[in-house]
């Protein structure tokens, strides 16, 4: 994580005007609960620190430990709701909040965290994510139903065409739900889902892309038979990796797959866990609960009988 140094000079002063060495510590560790401010300046476990040596300390190290947007979403936490009962005026926090969005971060305040702006770079970890980091997410799987015979009955140039147009249809589907799409197999895919609403975002992703399936087999499609596509949907904890062969292989990415294959053709189907949290009117589209290989699913196809 890359913040400018210009940057964290707001934080700084935040801190040291708004709080004394303890709270600071104590919110660092919130953060980070192994976080220890004598261990990284090399002082003496009790000796006093300069309140404003420890706010230059403290926002370094969550700099440097890739920390820093999560430091300042506690901050922002705190500032709304208070800690443990007790109410804290930051100061500054607003000038704070600016200069990260400057950095290329939106806020969204339904989840209260910051995520990268798509608009300017577009990364596996929103830009927030750091190796082996839990959280929980909503996984989208996607595969190519009949991908063989496609392949086989129509000429190489648009099959590539075709695989390439659905491949800009699911990318843009997903990165403006403020999803990532986190593999690209040639005939699959997965999607993942992290910040807001991220349950709705995963579902409505999944729907819409379908959606811009039914046009372009209609309008668009070069191939000689329509091209199908299945979708499966999880929520679970996820811990992220930069390789996208290790991030293919948490549970909920496995689970989001099986529920691929349970799914009709340009159908989605999603677990029970993700359908309890769907509003009434978005679960009425979704069929009657299904059993198959041990699973509760529902389906959503367009044009569905229920």
């Amino acid at each position: 994580m890359k913040i400018k140094y210009l940057n964290t000079i707001c934080c700084k002063k935040c801190l040291h005007l708004s709080l004394p060495v303890d709270m600071m510590i104590r919110f660092a560790r919130e953060v980070d609960p192994g976080y220890n401010i004598y261990r990284r300046t090399g002082l003496k476990e009790g000796m006093p620190i300069a309140n404003q040596d420890a706010a230059e300390r403290i926002v370094a190290d969550m700099v440097e430990d890739g920390r820093y947007v999560d430091f300042v979403e506690k901050l922002i936490q705190i500032d709304t709701a208070g800690f443990m009962g007790r109410r804290y005026d930051l100061k500054g926090l607003k000038n704070v909040v600016a200069n990260l969005v400057d950095e290329g971060y939106s806020f969204d305040k339904v989840s209260g965290q910051f995520f990268e702006n798509h608009r300017e770079q577009i990364r596996a970890n929103w830009g927030r994510l750091n190796e082996g980091d839990e959280r929980k997410m909503t996984l989208l799987r996607m595969d190519i139903a009949g991908n063989s015979a496609l392949v086989k009955n129509n000429s190489i140039s648009k099959v590539e065409q075709a695989y390439q147009d659905m491949r800009n249809i699911i990318s843009r589907v997903v990165v403006n739900r403020h999803g990532r799409l986190w593999s690209w197999e040639g005939d699959g895919a997965l999607a993942a889902f992290l910040f807001g609403e991220m349950e709705k975002m995963a579902v409505f992703a999944g729907m819409e892309i379908i959606h811009e399936l039914f046009f372009y087999n209609r309008l668009h499609n070069p191939l000689n038979s329509p091209i199908n596509l299945r979708l499966g949907a999880h929520i679970g904890h996820v811990r992220y990796s930069d390789s996208e062969t290790e991030r293919l292989k948490n549970e909920t990415a496995k689970e989001a797959a099986i529920l691929e294959t349970l799914a009709a053709n340009n159908a989605l189907c999603i677990s029970s866990n993700l359908y309890i949290t769907m509003d009434q009117i978005t679960g009425n589209l979704f069929s009657e609960e299904k059993f198959k290989l041990g699973r509760k699913h529902r389906l959503y196809k367009v044009g569905m009988e229920k």
